[in-house]
C-alpha cells in the first residue's frame, strides 16, 4: 500500500530514530549520509517500489541496489519498517553472526539483492541487472542508490556509458548530493560538478530534486517511468546528517557513531520533530 506523503515524511523521522538506536548499540558504522538519506528510502519502499515484503524473491518486484554500501543502517531501518524483519533484528547490526551485516550481504538477509562494499562496483552490478531485465523482455525497474563521493570513481563512468550506450531506460539512479566524503568535502578533495552536464553528456536524462521532500522524489520517481529513450538520473540535494543539529553538514560524521550522550540528544530532537510531523497532520 503506498502511504501519503505526511505518513512518508513521519515513516522517514521513525527511520533515522531506528538509525541512531542502532549505530549507538553497535559503537560503529556510518551517521552521515544514513540520516540524510531517510527521507529517499522512505519514500522508496512506502511509494515507489513495486515490492513485496512478505515474498523477497517476488519476480515482479522492483530490484535496489546500494552502491554506497555503508550507509546500510537506512536499508536496513527502511526494510524493517517496511515489514521485511523485525524491528527488534535492526539491533544486531554489526554484531558477530547478524544478518545485518556492517555492508550488505545479499546471502544473508532476503530483500538484498547484490552485496556491496567497495564503492562504484554497484554501477555496474545495477546496470547488468537493467540489461538482464530488459533482454528477458521483462519490465521490472532497476533503482541504484549512488553517494557522490562514489563519482570520483572510474568505473562508475564507465557503467553510465554503457547505460547510455544501451538506452537502458529502465535504470533510475538517485545520487546522494550530500557534498561529504570521509575525509572532507567533495568540491576539496576532488571537484564533482557539473555533475548535471555529465550526465547529459553520457546519455542520461537528469532531474535534481531536494532530498528532503518526498513529493519531489516520488514525482522524479514517476517522470523517470515516463523516459522511454535513456537512463535517468535523479542529483538528490542532501544536508548531512539531517534532523540532528550537531551532525548537519559536517563531515567528520560520515563515518562515526554517536556515543551514548550524543544518541540521547539526537533522538530528543529527532522524537520532538517526529511528534511536531505527526500533530501537523492528524
Amino acid at each position: 500500500m503506498k502511504l501519503s506523503i505526511n505518513e512518508i515524511r513521519y515513516k522517514a523521522n521513525d527511520i533515522r530514530q531506528d538509525i541512531i538506536e542502532m549505530l549507538v548499540n553497535a559503537g560503529s558504522g556510518h551517521s552521515a549520509g544514513s540520516l540524510d538519506m531517510a527521507d529517499v528510502f522512505a519514500a522508496l519502499y512506502f511509494n515507489v517500489l513495486e515490492h513485496q515484503a512478505e515474498n523477497p524473491q517476488w519476480e515482479g518486484r522492483d530490484r535496489l541496489i546500494l552502491s554506497c554500501g555503508h550507509i546500510c543502517p537506512v536499508l536496513y531501518a527502511a526494510m524493517a519498517e517496511a515489514g521485511y524483519f523485525p524491528k527488534e533484528e535492526l539491533m544486531t547490526l554489526r554484531k558477530l553472526g547478524t544478518r545485518l551485516q556492517g555492508h550488505p550481504h545479499n546471502l544473508s538477509l532476503p530483500g538484498i539483492e547484490t552485496t556491496s562494499g567497495p564503492l562504484s562496483q554497484g554501477a555496474s552490478q545495477a546496470v547488468g541487472m537493467a540489461l538482464g531485465l530488459k533482454m528477458d523482455h521483462k519490465h521490472n525497474r532497476v533503482y541504484l542508490i549512488m553517494s557522490d563521493g562514489e563519482q570520483q570513481e572510474g568505473q562508475i563512468w564507465e557503467a553510465v556509458m554503457f547505460a547510455g550506450k544501451n538506452k537502458l531506460n529502465n535504470i533510475t539512479a538517485i545520487m546522494d548530493r550530500n557534498n561529504i566524503q570521509i575525509d572532507g568535502y567533495t568540491e576539496d578533495i576532488m571537484p564533482l560538478e557539473d555533475l548535471s552536464d555529465k550526465y547529459r553528456a553520457f546519455g542520461w536524462h537528469v532531474l535534481e530534486v531536494d532530498g528532503h521532500n518526498p513529493q519531489e522524489i516520488i514525482n522524479a520517481c514517476l517522470e523517470a517511468r515516463a523516459i522511454y529513450e535513456k537512463p535517468t538520473i535523479i542529483i538528490a540535494h542532501t544536508i548531512a546528517g539531517k534532523g540532528v543539529s550537531f551532525m548537519e553538514g559536517d563531515y567528520k560524521w560520515h563515518g562515526n557513531p554517536p556515543n551514548k550522550e550524543q544518541a540521547k540528544m539526537a533522538l530528543e530532537q529527532l522524537r520532538t520533530l517526529g511528534g511536531r510531523i505527526k500533530s501537523e497532520h492528524e
